[in-house]
């Protein structure tokens, strides 16, 4: 691999595309680190050293920029949000349909639309956040948001900071997209999952400096040590799961094209253990994040039965397994379930979208021993539904390794070693290896096209 990274850096188009690469990235994290017009950084800072379930969960998709209220705090959600609307679209409308079947020009056309979407996704988002924010601020959040973004509002003397606010944080995610599509052209890898990957790398220095600062020695060794036992289990079993397969044979028939007779050729149809990747797990978090943010607005201090029951519900997600066992309980099995449903109806809408029996039929294919047709359809969601639940089982076990770990720490009586999973999450370790190996491919590819053996 040495050996392949020195022959990359010899090749001046090679050594320019990974040089350009990591020059946006750097970019990226510069600009990460200006703060949205009208924050009061202070305030904010001083709100973020203390642990918030919601900050946490926004700080992941942002990649780190929700920490310091940057004009990248969206990220590229937005986008990728567009994105999941229009693949559940497509097989509802038949317009998006014909735009698959229309090659490099219908893929650009329905870009164009996911563009389109982004920009008022954007804004609603950038207003959504904010104001959630501003919920978990303080007594029921009235006082939340004046707080930290004071001139924020609809009021007629606040309209022109609010749209300042607003039109910085959609730049800043329209640049985010901007980078990564230069990276897709002229760099090397995917650039809207490296934009991201640049954002939860950037996290692990600072994530593993706090390990260090635990009082108490002996659980700052375990948690060290937790840390990088779990870190590298982890990467080997998101590894094998995610480049598993099951490979379903195809026999073509004799075909007939003009004067040249094709004869019959065998194949294979590769169906991926994991086709949802990392995405029921930041759909399962954002249901169980919503009703505890939404109790916070009901939250007043006066000690009565609404005020209980909000104050319950509210701090749902940050049970302690020693003080309310039951609601730790509750909430990671119901982690546990929603991430395991979502990949089940994630995985079956993605599936169907790829509409493979159509395909095989109309190129001639079939399985041998299944009837073309419904039957092939029926055998084909059998398989994958079969092969989905060991991808479900395996993301529902990353989502809820933090709470393994509590129970764990109470049973050691090893203090904190929760912390030793919060350094890298495991969608944010999904997405970190998802990224390096499509990387590595890229390159490897590049290579070969010049004769050099690849990365993989």
């Amino acid at each position: 691999m040495i050996e392949s990274v020195r022959a990359a850096f010899s090749l001046p188009d090679l050594r320019r595309r990974i040089l350009f690469t990591v020059l946006i990235l750097v970019i990226y994290r510069l600009v990460a680190n200006i703060p949205v017009p009208g924050v009061n950084l202070a305030a904010w800072l001083n709100f973020t050293a203390t642990s918030n379930q919601l900050v946490n969960f926004l700080d992941l998709l942002s990649g780190g920029a929700v920490r310091n209220f940057s004009v990248m705090a969206m990220g590229v959600y937005p986008y990728i949000t567009a994105s999941i609307i229009i693949q559940l679209l497509t097989p509802i409308i038949p317009q998006l349909q014909e735009m698959d079947s229309e090659g490099e020009s219908g893929r650009n056309r329905k870009n164009r639309i996911t563009y389109y979407i982004t920009v008022p996704l954007s804004l609603l988002q950038a207003i959504g956040q904010i104001r959630l924010i501003g919920f978990s601020i303080g007594v029921g959040g009235a006082d939340g948001l004046a707080q930290i973004m004071p001139n924020f509002g609809f009021a007629p003397e606040q309209l022109l900071p609010t749209f300042t606010t607003l039109l910085a944080m959609l730049g800043g995610t329209m640049f985010a997209i901007w980078m990564g599509e230069l990276i897709t052209e002229d760099g090397i890898g995917q650039g809207i999952s490296l934009i991201i990957f640049g954002g939860i790398v950037a996290q692990i220095l600072p994530g593993v400096a706090g390990l260090f600062q635990l009082d108490d020695t002996t659980a700052r060794i375990f948690t060290i040590t937790a840390f990088l036992v779990i870190t590298v289990l982890t990467i080997f079993v998101i590894v094998i799961v995610q480049e598993g397969q099951r490979r379903i044979p195809v026999q073509y028939g004799r075909r007939v094209r003009g004067r040249k007779v094709y004869q019959g050729q065998s194949s294979y149809v590769p169906l991926k253990v994991n086709t949802a990747g990392m995405i029921p797990i930041i759909f399962a978090q954002s249901i169980l994040i919503f009703p505890s943010v939404l109790a916070g607005i009901f939250i007043t201090g006066n000690g009565g039965f609404v005020d209980r029951v909000a104050t319950a519900v509210s701090q749902f997600g940050n049970a302690d397994p020693t003080v309310a066992p039951v609601g730790f309980t509750i909430y990671w099995l119901s982690f546990f379930i929603l991430v395991v449903g979502f990949t089940f109806f994630y995985t079956d809408v993605m599936v169907r979208q790829q509409n493979i029996p159509q395909t095989l039929q109309r190129q001639g294919g079939f399985i041998p021993g299944i009837r073309p047709g419904k039957r092939t359809e029926d055998y084909i969601t059998k398989v994958v539904r079969r092969i989905t639940f060991a991808g479900a089982v395996f993301l529902g076990i990353i989502a809820i390794l933090p709470g393994i770990m509590s129970v764990v720490g109470v049973i050691l009586n090893i203090p904190g070693i929760e912390q030793s999973t919060l350094v890298v999450s495991g969608s944010g370790l999904i997405i970190v290896v998802g990224v390096v190996i499509d990387t590595m491919r890229q390159l490897e590819s590049q290579l070969l096209m010049r004769q050099y053996e690849g990365f993989i």
